[in-house]
């Protein structure tokens, strides 16, 4: 992974974090460090308390304990929109369009957080020329793979400084997961940290420059690529 310039504080930083849903604990006290720069795996089976972690992080749920630091300021209990105009932006699973709104209006919606239409339509229509051909289209129109890029041509145009993925892959097929991350990619080469979440570890693995695993609540294993295909069989079953 590229590093951050000597003395530079990490991208993220969770000590000791913890979050609940009701009465029911969901992380467990959960320690992890993502360097700035690259492209960071997080994976682990359902229920592991991955897409709850992206959201503790956006401030879109509540910290029970610990902190949550970004680039060595604690931000624990921020509010979204705040850690929006800081550069902190997160693709939620399940496509996160509105489908009753066209292309270009999906878009619009973003320019609260200071870009133009004009300057969003610019970078959105040149990287996905599709979309530009189709902005009048309304989203719930389009195909998953579409609403997929769609989603993400919000976050290029924003140009975040960290942005949460999670489960960018899920029912897609292998040719659009390939071309979205070619442009996630494209992302991570402009100085955008990615976190990505995968259920699926072949996916990212390929393409991340570390990772880590997250088993009911817990980090289990951090490390390069390698590092974590060797322990990823073992963590998955339970064995030793």
């Amino acid at each position: 992974m590229s590093a951050a310039p000597d003395g530079a504080a990490p991208m993220l930083t969770l000590t000791g974090l913890t979050a609940s849903y009701a009465s029911i604990e969901v992380l467990h006290g959960v320690d992890l460090t993502v360097p700035k720069g690259g492209l960071f795996a997080m994976l682990g089976p359902n229920g592991a308390g991955k897409s709850t972690l992206l959201r503790v992080i956006a401030g879109l749920h509540p910290v029970g304990a610990g902190t949550v630091a970004i680039e060595g300021r604690t931000v624990s209990g921020s509010q979204p929109d705040i850690l929006a105009r800081q550069g902190v932006c997160l693709l939620p699973e399940g496509r996160g369009v509105f489908p009753n709104l066209t292309i270009a209006d999906n878009l619009k919606l973003i320019t609260h957080l200071g870009p133009t239409v004009a300057d969003i339509e610019a970078r959105v229509y040149e990287t996905f020329p599709v979309l530009g051909r189709r902005r009048r289209q309304l989203a719930g129109t389009l195909s998953g793979g579409e609403q997929q890029m769609l989603a993400l041509a919000r976050a290029v145009a924003t140009e975040p400084s960290f942005l949460l993925l999670d489960e960018l892959s899920t029912g897609l097929a292998p040719l659009v997961v390939e071309m979205l991350y070619e442009q996630v990619m494209a992302m991570v080469d402009k100085g955008t940290t990615v976190l990505a979440v995968e259920q699926f570890a072949r996916t990212v693995l390929e393409i991340a420059h570390a990772g880590a695993v997250m088993v009911t609540g817990r980090v289990a294993a951090t490390g390069t690529p390698a590092d974590l295909n060797d322990a990823l069989a073992g963590l998955y079953l339970g064995a030793a």
